[in-house]
């Protein structure tokens, strides 16, 4: 039984992407959503076996470290030299303002939250600055409690969704109050960068899969580095080590030109996340959860809601315009895929290029400042 639920624990993220490609009405809810959804429905319905931890606790161990290095492969980061002044300014001030706003929140809700606040706030950080991604390789790297992991992804999703009906309605009207209004280039031709993060057509095809398949022998063997580490350094920093061992290794091979051009590297890892996605949600007991889901909403609509606000005052000072605000917030709060969609409705396509890649900025530094402000607030 271990064995079949292992098997449906890895295969079931593929039936996801298919559906999420086949409908777009599932494509719009998203796969992460659903594989929580999934997780959670299995793992409080009395189906899994009660010897089932060893698996999960396998199966998470294994995926973030394979998903990380593949994730960065495709950075160019010689690119971050050519964007512009204020787009870097702008991303700056998303990073500044997350990090006082999270550890505010820290001292506000930490006797809510429990005594994990700690490593909650950790994860805040690397996925208002980064993404999912981050997100989960915080939570691995420290060890968090599946449920209390649960709870803040969640509770972002749920804060998440209200803010982003607000940036595609009325927020760049609300802006123009205060922000000057961005100065277009008239370049319709200009290269733009609209990557489609999210889709996996043509993945199985020759030309796609096998150089693919190389880049997951790459990422193994950065993986089996990172073991390595860990046999010879405290147990109780083994999985920081590890997590902070593969993502500088990915970034590192992300400088192989070989390497950065192996198509759909990013989406292989993010089906390792949706992996994790299903495993720890399986792990979450839906009672505690419950418990834990108001402070938790309340922990991560304090960050959101302040942390934009003094973005918006940093970047007023610094008159920086409306949308370049707009798309680099959208790049820290929810990562570059999102990027292209707020552009369009903008109406501005030349915001695109340096949302997509401020937003890989976080993805990169993400993972480092979260892990790091984590240990910080847990000294106080």
């Amino acid at each position: 039984m271990n064995i079949l639920w292992a098997v449906f624990f890895v295969l079931f993220p593929v039936l996801v992407i298919y559906l999420c490609q086949r409908f777009p009405v599932l494509n719009k809810l998203g796969a992460v959503v659903i594989c929580y959804a999934v997780g959670i429905i299995i793992g409080n319905i009395g189906i899994l076996p009660e010897n089932i931890f060893g698996v999960q606790d396998t199966l998470m161990t294994l995926v973030i470290p394979l998903a990380i290095p593949l994730i960065f492969f495709s950075i160019d980061i010689k690119r971050w030299s050519r964007l512009a002044g204020k787009s870097l300014l702008s991303f700056t001030f998303v990073v500044v303002s997350v990090l006082i706003t999270v550890c505010a929140s820290y001292f506000i809700f930490r006797s809510l939250v429990g005594e994990e606040a700690w490593k909650v706030s950790g994860m805040l950080i690397g996925v208002y600055t980064g993404g999912t991604p981050n997100l989960a390789a915080i939570g691995t790297a420290l060890q968090i409690d599946p449920t209390v992991y649960v709870a803040t992804h969640a509770s972002d999703v749920f804060i998440g969704a209200i803010w982003l009906l607000i940036v595609i309605t009325v927020l760049q009207k609300v802006l123009l109050k205060f922000l000057p209004p961005f100065q277009r280039l008239g370049d319709e031709n200009q290269n733009q960068e609209q990557a489609s993060f999210d889709s996996y057509v043509g993945i199985f095809r020759r030309q796609v899969a096998l150089p693919l398949l190389g880049a997951f022998g790459i990422a193994v063997g950065i993986f089996a580095v990172a073991a390595g580490l860990t046999l010879v350094i405290p147990q109780e920093f083994a999985m920081v080590v590890a997590i902070l061992t593969v993502s500088t290794l990915g970034i590192a091979f992300s400088f192989i030109p070989a390497v950065r051009r192996i198509p759909m590297t990013f989406q292989l890892g993010q089906y390792f996340i949706l992996v994790f996605c299903v495993v720890v949600s399986s792990m979450a007991d839906i009672r505690e959860l419950l418990t834990t889901a108001p402070a938790m909403i309340g922990l991560v609509a304090f960050v959101y809601f302040v942390s934009v606000a003094v973005h918006v005052a940093l970047s007023a000072i610094a008159r920086i315009d409306a949308d370049t605000v707009i798309t680099t917030s959208v790049a820290g709060l929810y990562s570059p895929p999102f990027v292209p969609m707020v552009a369009s409705v903008l109406k501005n396509k030349e915001v695109i290029v340096s949302g997509v890649i401020t937003g890989i900025i976080g993805w990169v530094i993400g993972t480092y400042l979260g892990i790091a402000l984590a240990y910080a607030l847990h000294m106080f």
